[in-house]
């Protein structure tokens, strides 16, 4: 869309995460000007807990966006899209924050997605085989929402349930502190609630702890303008305009997807080039790893979450794929390792981050034996699950295992056994992949964003191991930029989703295969199969 005026116009993205809270300010070419970050709290009151505070994080919202705009003036700034991890809010009739937790501390009023506290509850809503089921891939899991409302009502019946009025996903409680606009996403009630845009509310009984507490009616797809933009309390908080356009939220992980999916990528020799957006898979990996596939029609995936109706890009079905812990993982695994305090020394040393010693290093012991250094790990294999498989085995109850340690404990046994790890999370990408495949999908070329995706050794094994070329962004930030995406529809700067993410989403590095490797991720891959087999044969030896 073409405008007279010289004066350079912005969008704000702001990003949710695990851990903090982070602002960007994007131009409408999709460049990042600038960002900030603050950390927000997490509590653990008991096993499998996760709680927040949503006051916490609004308060952290406002202040990253006041420092990223500090340049700029306030009429410069076109709209403000928020993305978020799918943790559920609590408010009580009058917006208050409502406790989910016993200690009754009302500020602790967020479940967190990664929260699997209700485990036993996603199993018995799984149990009843109700027809919902077969838009999350057969298997309820206790990061969506119906669980978690479930476990409220029957643990905290007299106090959290009592007195709730209002549950919001995270990312449509930003909009709504933003706009006052209750208006939900149709990406967060379509991905985490069981709700289908061409059906509507599920009225049975099995959905009653739903239907009694959350009741909306207006829904809206992702970038579609929020309720009449930013309001005067919330500009004030923020540092804008009252009535900045502000866009329907997303999900952390879709808005990673809208970051990078939709690229232009004429003049790389991709396969996707002169095909459908439908060719691509976005894999968004940080502290947990999503895996999003989109098509023009309805593909039912076992194990594998969707299809959603708009849930990412309006009109275009998605299949939402998953992994619970990989950064999250990967961290556990180093840091808990007897070698760790020798990795930090020689890290701080040399001045590296642990990961690029660690990378470093592996390069080192592979020249030194003479092999590829992806070889060096043949001997030991991973099953990555200790938080439970996502996708497409879809079952929480699953825990990790390790095949091939030896007695010693050196940094050399730490470098294999992350690059043990990493190889497992690559081939988990694609157990997934092979599931897609199979019930329709048609996947030729992966696109990575988020932490993990600044990891070169963990981008080339996930090359190596799907036999797939990879894209990297060109803004390393391609969360925020998704986010900015849909500040920039909200302000019909851009006349769709598509366009935007054409014109503000770029491509940044081609990462290809190494096919003489194929061979040996075929017989790592037959392993890792055989891991999960084993694993759960043992687990019910030991309880029959």
């Amino acid at each position: 869309m073409a405008r007279s005026d010289p004066v350079e116009w912005y969008y704000v993205g702001v990003d949710v995460g695990t851990a903090s809270v982070r602002a960007a300010l994007v131009t409408r070419e999709g460049q990042v000007k600038t960002t900030a970050e603050e950390m927000v709290t997490i509590w653990k009151p008991h096993s499998d807990h996760y709680v927040q505070s949503s006051t916490d994080i609004w308060a952290k919202c406002c202040s990253t966006v006041r420092k990223v705009t500090q340049g700029v003036q306030r009429n410069q700034v076109r709209g403000v899209g928020f993305d978020a991890t799918c943790s559920l809010v609590v408010l009580d009739q009058n917006f208050q924050p409502v406790a989910v937790n016993q200690d009754g501390e009302a500020e602790r009023n967020v479940v967190m997605w990664m929260d699997h506290r209700a485990a036993e509850q996603a199993a018995r809503i799984t149990s009843t085989g109700h027809r919902v089921l077969s838009r999350v891939g057969g298997v309820m899991s206790p990061e969506m929402q119906p669980p978690k409302l479930l476990w409220l009502k029957e643990n905290l019946r007299a106090t959290c349930w009592r007195d709730a009025a209002h549950f919001l996903d995270l990312p449509d409680f930003l909009s709504w502190k933003a706009t006052a606009s209750l208006a939900r996403s149709l990406c967060t009630v379509v991905c985490k609630w069981t709700y289908c845009p061409t059906e509507k509310w599920d009225t049975s009984e099995q959905r009653e702890p739903i239907n009694k507490k959350y009741q909306t009616h207006v829904t809206c797809c992702p970038g579609s303008p929020v309720g009449e933009g930013l309001t005067q309390e919330a500009a004030a908080e923020l540092g804008l305009d009252t009535g900045t356009a502000v866009g329907a939220s997303l999900i952390d992980a879709h808005a990673g997807g809208l970051g990078v999916i939709g690229a232009d990528v004429r003049g790389f020799s991709l396969p996707c080039e002169d095909q459908p957006i439908t060719s691509r898979m976005a894999m968004i990996c940080g502290t947990s790893s999503c895996h999003m596939a989109i098509s023009q029609g309805p593909l039912f995936v076992p194990g594998v979450w969707g299809p959603y109706l708009s849930g990412m890009v309006p009109e275009l079905w998605l299949n939402e794929g998953g992994q619970s812990a990989t950064g999250r993982l990967i961290d556990h695994v180093v840091k808990g390792h007897v070698a760790y305090p020798q990795l930090q020394e020689q890290a701080v040393k040399g001045g590296e981050h642990i990961y690029s010693y660690l990378n470093r290093h592996l390069s080192s012991m592979a020249k030194d034996l003479g092999a590829p250094l992806e070889l060096l790990a043949s001997s030991l294999h991973v099953w990555p699950d200790f938080h439970g498989n996502r996708s497409p085995l879809a079952d929480p109850t699953l825990r990790g295992a390790v095949v091939g340690l030896p007695l010693s404990q050196t940094l050399d046994d730490l470098a294999l056994l992350y690059l043990a790890t990493v190889q497992a999370l690559a081939l988990g990408t694609q157990h997934i992949l092979e599931a897609m495949t199979q019930a329709g999908h048609d996947i030729t070329t992966l696109f990575l964003c988020g932490g993990l995706s600044k990891n070169p050794l963990y981008v080339q094994i996930h090359a190596n191991a799907t036999g797939l070329p990879l894209v990297l962004p060109a803004q390393t930030e391609a969360v925020l930029v998704g986010a900015a995406v849909l500040g920039a529809c909200a302000s019909h700067d851009y006349s769709s989703i598509l366009e935007a993410m054409e014109k503000m989403a770029k491509v940044g590095k081609v990462v290809q295969p190494d096919h003489e490797l194929w061979s040996f991720y075929r017989k790592k891959y037959s392993v890792f199969l055989r891991l999960h087999v084993h694993q759960r044969e043992y687990m019910a030896l030991m309880n029959d």
